[in-house]
């Protein structure tokens, strides 16, 4: 089981994101980035820093 916080790349933010693979964590983020942070598009070094921060539960 993978998990991502928001707030480690996004300072304030408190959603949490839980799924078995990193690439349904990367989606379940890209759209939180959309419907509560307003991008429309997540640019790659957004995505290298997510990447960094998903942990292994």
């Amino acid at each position: 089981m993978k998990q991502f916080s928001c707030g480690a790349v996004v300072p304030g933010c408190t959603a949490t994101f839980t799924a078995e693979t990193e690439d349904e964590i990367l989606g379940q983020v890209a759209a939180h980035a959309q419907a509560d942070h307003g991008m429309e598009s997540v640019p790659d070094e957004v995505v290298a820093q997510v990447r960094e921060k998903i942990e292994t539960v």
